[in-house]
């Protein structure tokens, strides 16, 4: 029950939990706020691109796509029928996640954090419920069938998890500049 739970959140967030990651591998170019500032600190920063939004969500829809793919294979392997994502879900997953994030960015310019601050607890989860609450706007009968609760409740502390194990390995590998 418990695996079936795991598996089924994490391959139905995969499309969630990619798009951030190409963002940056991909970043640079104009940034979405253009330079403006609002009460004397930048509206988002640099680090939140046109570019970076555009490949992060591009990269989220086709590793959605590509999950489709694969999914009959993958759900013999774990014993879990696996979710397949329509393609208005996996633009809201992926594009969702990328607001999310650009949201904590303003939240952390508006609390005086500096890019790559800490911001505990929103930076585990800004990008979670952009995509849940964009996935749930855009089309919600799938979202319903996929996020049940036991699924979300997974969702949720599987997340922050994954966010420090992958962050601390990154900062190792000398990959990222902060360990969160």
């Amino acid at each position: 029950m418990i695996g079936s739970l795991v598996a089924t959140a994490f391959w139905a967030m995969v499309p969630a939990y990619v798009p951030n990651n190409a963002a940056v591998l991909a970043g640079g170019g104009r940034p979405i706020d253009g330079g403006r500032e609002w009460r004397g600190a930048r509206l988002l920063g640099d680090g939140k691109t046109w570019r970076g939004t555009a490949v992060g969500t591009a990269v989220g829809v086709v590793l959605a796509l590509v999950l489709n793919a694969v999914n009959d294979p993958a759900s013999a392997a774990v014993g879990v029928d696996l979710p397949r994502f329509e393609l208005p879900a996996a633009v809201a997953l992926a594009f969702g996640a990328m607001c999310g994030d650009i949201g904590a960015s303003f939240l952390k310019r508006r609390s005086g954090r500096e890019r790559g601050a800490a911001f505990p607890g929103l930076d585990q989860l800004d990008f979670v419920v952009g995509a849940l609450a964009l996935v749930f706007l855009v089309d919600p009968s799938w979202a319903t069938d996929v996020f049940a609760l036991p699924v979300l409740a997974v969702v949720v502390v599987m997340t922050p998890v994954l966010h420090v194990v992958t962050n601390v390995g990154a900062y190792a590998l000398g990959v990222k500049n902060e360990p969160w």
